[in-house]
């Protein structure tokens, strides 16, 4: 292990994992799990013309369309964009042409019957943020945050060569790599796999060819060079 990198991350090979039936034309993988923090990573595919019937968020989930489109009571969650379901959501979700969806979810799910009143989900398309430099060779487009649980959401870019120096964890993070790759301590996190970052992960990031990763961030990060 390299001089200062200590609890290192864990690559999700998704490959790996057998896809579990939720409903007949729905089944999901499951990437991570905390099960103190109610907390877990998610993969679903959703069959043409499947339906999740109407249920109720207990805690939020994010969402990113992988390929296809996901539908609720708020309107359409297409491929690229991200799909968000406050604390208290009630909805149902349909996929006319097929869907893969990736999701970090907390709390968990109850049935319900109507919608009243509860927080709307909401989509962010993320075509429509700019981005922005974060370091040498790095971008970044700020997709969601919460000061109060100290989370956020961010999509991130490497160009060919970028490197993260070192860098501590100071709180957790769970990304899923969406094209090319990256490299830290713990080996290479390729397209369509994830890669988990605990609380006090010390190590570097660096891309040889370039890469794009959604970053579900808790916490911060500290540099250390």
């Amino acid at each position: 292990m390299a001089d200062g990198v200590s609890n290192p991350s864990k690559i999700i090979e998704v490959s790996e994992l057998e896809w579990q039936p939720m409903t007949p034309t729905i089944k999901a993988k499951t990437l991570w799990s905390d099960p103190l923090a109610k907390r877990r990573a998610q993969l679903t595919r959703f069959e043409p013309g499947a339906v999740l019937p109407m249920h109720k968020h207990n805690g939020d989930e994010f969402l990113y369309v992988i390929e296809g489109a996901i539908s609720d009571e708020s309107g359409t969650t297409a491929a690229g964009s991200v799909g968000y379901r406050p604390d208290g959501c009630i909805h149902s979700v349909t996929s006319k042409h097929g869907a893969t969806v990736f999701a970090i979810i907390s709390g968990g799910v109850e049935p319900a019957s109507a919608i009243g009143d509860a927080p709307r989900s909401q989509t962010i398309v993320l075509s429509e943020i700019p981005w922005s430099d974060a370091l040498p060779g790095v971008k970044q487009k700020p997709i969601w945050s919460d000061a109060a649980s100290k989370r956020r959401a961010v999509l991130a870019r490497f160009d060919a060569g970028a490197k993260l120096p070192l860098h501590k964890h100071i709180g957790d993070e769970l990304i899923f790599m969406i094209e090319g790759s990256n490299f830290d301590e713990s080996g290479e996190v390729r397209t369509g796999n994830a890669n988990y970052r605990p609380n006090g992960c010390t190590h570097t990031v660096s891309s040889k060819h370039g890469g794009t990763a959604i970053a579900f961030v808790t916490g911060s990060v500290e540099m250390l060079k």
